[in-house]
């Protein structure tokens, strides 16, 4: 399991920042006012054959013990159903020492 920062831009279509000058001219300074439009937390959860599950924390949440107990709870649903056919009772889980990960409740 692994939580990483998405980025995303609003960047400007080629018709958009198309403009006249002469040949000899300098190009233009574009400045950025803000670093991005916005970012998203991603939670990738997979094992050694692939991507388990990829959620997408909701604008205006926080990532916290109860938050992340939900997503144990989708990650337990999705192994059950892909693991139903093996027998097997415990599975390893590695993920690092974030406080919602060392929560109690967790």
């Amino acid at each position: 399991m692994d939580e990483t920062w998405l980025y995303h831009y609003d960047l400007e279509t080629k018709q958009q920042s198309i403009e006249w000058r002469h040949s000899g001219s300098p190009h233009p300074e574009k400045f950025r006012l803000q670093k991005s439009a916005g970012k998203l937390l991603a939670s990738i959860f997979w094992d050694q054959n692939g991507i388990l599950l990829i959620d997408y924390l909701p604008k205006g949440h926080t990532m916290n013990a109860e938050y992340y107990l939900s997503l144990l709870v989708k990650l337990k649903d999705i192994l059950k159903e892909k693991l139903r056919r093996k027998i097997t009772k415990w599975a390893l889980f590695l993920h690092d020492n974030a406080p919602a990960h060392r929560a109690l409740a967790t």
